[in-house]
């Protein structure tokens, strides 16, 4: 068969349809390649020490985040907790934070450990569940009171802590400054040992109960727990609105059998401006459809829960985690 000049052109037109049409089939040319990478989703959530609640917790996350969102990549990093945690988010280390609401709270106003260094962009996504705050000592010591601690050596946390900040607080509100007491700045472990080994009175711990340092006192000596009473714990939450009023259950703690009133901050997963609020909707909206992974990765997944997840919110909302809890 003879083809004219116009019919050679059009069979060669064909030819070349066909051979983009197999490219394209192929994966060939980078269009495709990029157009892949552009929907993926890379989230960094920032926790705490592998021994904490916040890694558990923030590994969990992850995990629910792969399943429930398409293209997502997120991962989980152990880190220095909350104040570190900020600084991540400020310098965009990380997307997600699980810090405590009292240190965004500071970060927010530019107040305590972040004076002068205010983070203005800081976005809520939910509050998670109480961290308590802890005063304990031993039964043998016969202090009964965070009042008693006046002219005592006391273990307040590590410098420039957000413990340490609790400590001070909640001293302040029974009329006891650092001038009043031998302060020692430890942290949990360095006022566990010293505690057993009679060089602190008391120690101040806050971290979500059972915690793992005290239960370690609790093992070998007869401890007790200071209450915080309602007066002042009514005075704290009036000066410092993030503070919440609970009660540490008897039998918390091995051979203490006595409900104590204390007052909790509460850990909370933070974000910044940059999260958009669509992927901000999709996080909350998976991470609370999840909340039995959650609860199976520590026990403190059993307190986090839709109804609570605004209590003690002390920043402004994720545009997307503030839809999705008001729906």
């Amino acid at each position: 068969m003879k083809f004219g000049k116009l019919g050679k052109l059009a069979v060669f037109g064909v030819l070349l349809a066909f051979a983009a049409t197999l490219l394209a089939g192929c994966g060939g040319g980078s269009g495709g390649g990029e157009k892949k990478a552009d929907a993926k989703k890379f989230i960094n959530i920032a926790t705490g020490g592998t021994a904490g609640t916040y890694y558990p917790i923030g590994g969990a996350m992850a995990e629910i985040l792969n399943k429930a969102i398409p293209g997502m990549n997120a991962s989980a990093q152990s880190t220095g907790a909350s104040v570190a945690n900020i600084n991540m988010l400020k310098d965009g280390s990380v997307d997600l934070a699980i810090v405590q609401n009292d240190i965004t709270f500071y970060a927010s106003n530019g107040t305590e450990m972040f004076k002068d260094k205010k983070v203005g962009n800081l976005r809520g996504i939910a509050t998670l569940y109480p961290e308590t705050c802890q005063f304990v000592t031993l039964e043998k010591s016969g202090i009964k009171s965070v009042a008693d601690c006046k002219g005592k050596k006391i273990a307040v946390g590590a410098a420039g802590s957000g413990t340490e900040a609790n400590a001070r607080q909640i001293l302040e509100a029974y009329g006891i400054t650092y001038k009043d007491i031998d302060v020692q700045y430890l942290s949990f472990g360095e006022a566990a040992s010293a505690l057993k080994d009679g060089n602190v009175d008391a120690a101040f711990v806050t971290a979500g109960y059972p915690t793992a340092a005290i239960q370690d006192i609790a093992s070998q000596n007869p401890v007790r727990l200071l209450p915080v009473e309602a007066d002042k714990a009514d005075a704290l939450i009036a000066k410092y609105p993030f503070y919440t009023k609970v009660t540490i259950p008897k039998g918390t703690y091995a051979g203490f059998n006595e409900d104590v009133p204390a007052v909790s901050v509460m850990a909370m997963l933070v974000a910044t401006d940059k999260l958009d609020d669509k992927l901000g909707y999709d996080i909350t909206k998976a991470l609370f459809s999840g909340l039995d992974r959650l609860q199976a990765a520590h026990s403190v997944g059993k307190l986090i829960t839709k109804a609570g997840a605004t209590k003690g919110m002390s920043i402004k909302m994720n545009g997307g985690a503030d839809k999705f809890f008001k729906e």
